[in-house]
């Protein structure tokens, strides 16, 4: 298994690091926090990642893609990572055209994934309906009624769910709540009728929405794969969320630790360099260790779903346990190292501790992914 980027992705990284350094710097998610924006993302730069064929990364060459692969992808997500990017990205492409993609007819396919390509068509997953990640837990229903498909529940969390074109819900057609089987995709517009979406904002800037599905009526051409059948879909297309997720956050702890190195290189107590204290590089150097182990099984997850390697849900599991704590220890000891100024808004260094925050509990904490393991591995 190759963990190595080759030339073509090497370029990639390279690329989308000067374009997002020069047109999506921090700043930027301070200003769309501070306005109160619409959307929550830059549609400006959102068309100029879409003409540098960002959200193509991933789409087969038939669809308007250029098949770079998850490695090009992870590439991408860690530099959005280090810069705290605003964008539809994740939940378009990774989720959204992920589930189109391994699920969809050929039709469905058709009609949706150039658009995606295109950055005409934003998609958002609703899974979660409780504050913890427990996908197979899902109450939302998918019944039959006198020959329609009709949709009732709530979601919540729902990534970019407050400015997506098209939902993508799991729902319920069969079985009881926590049943692996009977679970359903199906694709939903956002302004259907039955559909109230309310917009949540969370503490790092990252955007959201509860929903609400008050008998909404959808035809048997909206159902992604077959009805009652998507486990198998969903886990494979969360197994790539989780795995795109780490490969953000570990950007965002490669930009924490950067920061904080140049700050003990740069702080001076009593005349003296504050890099040169023993303590403080004890300490950054267990930080630059938990990195580089969890740079490993990042770069592994993702290269496992480049070569449909059959252990990829354990390691998106393994990948996400490492990083979650690996984030959580690196912005707080970047904060302690930071002193008093470092957990304002003043330093933007605060601002990873609380991107930190939230991205841990995206699909899924620590507790749940090492519970996920034990038993994927028959524990």
């Amino acid at each position: 298994m190759s963990m190595v980027l080759n030339e073509e992705q090497r370029l990639l990284q390279d690329t989308i690091d000067d374009f997002l350094s020069s047109n999506a710097p921090i700043e930027q998610l301070r200003h769309l926090r501070d306005s109160h924006d619409e959307k929550g993302y830059s549609i400006d730069l959102w068309q100029q990642l879409t003409d540098l064929g960002i959200p193509s990364i991933l789409m087969p060459e038939e669809f308007g893609g250029f098949g770079f692969g998850f490695k090009g992808l992870g590439a991408v997500m860690q530099q959005m990572g280090r810069n705290l990017t605003a964008s539809p990205l994740f939940s378009t492409v990774v989720l959204g055209a992920s589930t189109i993609e391994l699920g969809g007819t050929e039709s469905q396919q058709k009609a949706l994934l150039p658009s995606i390509s295109a950055g005409q068509l934003t998609l958002a997953l609703a899974v979660d309906e409780t504050h913890h990640h427990q996908p197979l837990n899902s109450a939302t229903s998918l019944l039959d009624q006198d020959g329609q498909l009709i949709i009732t529940g709530k979601k919540v969390f729902v990534l970019d769910g407050h400015s997506a074109d098209k939902l993508v819900v799991v729902a319920r057609s069969s079985g009881n709540t926590g049943d692996p089987e009977g679970l359903s995709l199906v694709l939903v517009d956002s302004d259907a009728a039955g559909v109230q979406i309310d917009r949540t904002k969370y503490m790092d800037g990252r955007n959201a929405a509860n929903i609400i599905f008050n008998n909404v009526l959808v035809s048997q051409d909206q159902v992604i794969g077959d009805l009652g059948k998507a486990r198998t879909i969903l886990q494979k297309v969360l197994d790539r969320g989780v795995i795109a997720m780490s490969a953000e956050m570990l950007g965002g702890c490669q930009e924490v630790f950067d920061r904080t190195l140049q700050y003990l290189c740069d702080r001076e107590q009593f005349g003296v360099k504050i890099g040169t204290f023993q303590a403080l590089q004890h300490r950054a150097a267990l930080m630059f260790c938990q990195i580089e182990r969890s740079k490993s099984a990042v770069l592994s997850a993702l290269a496992s779903i480049d070569e449909n390697s059959s252990d990829s849900s354990l390691q998106a599991s393994l990948a996400k346990t490492l990083i979650n704590d690996c984030y959580q220890h690196v912005s707080n000891e970047a904060i302690q190292m930071h002193g008093g100024m470092g957990i304002t808004d003043e330093l933007d260094i605060g601002l990873f501790l609380k991107r930190a925050r939230v991205s841990m509990q995206i699909l899924g904490d620590s507790d749940f992914h090492k519970n996920r393991y034990a038993e994927l591995n028959g524990y």
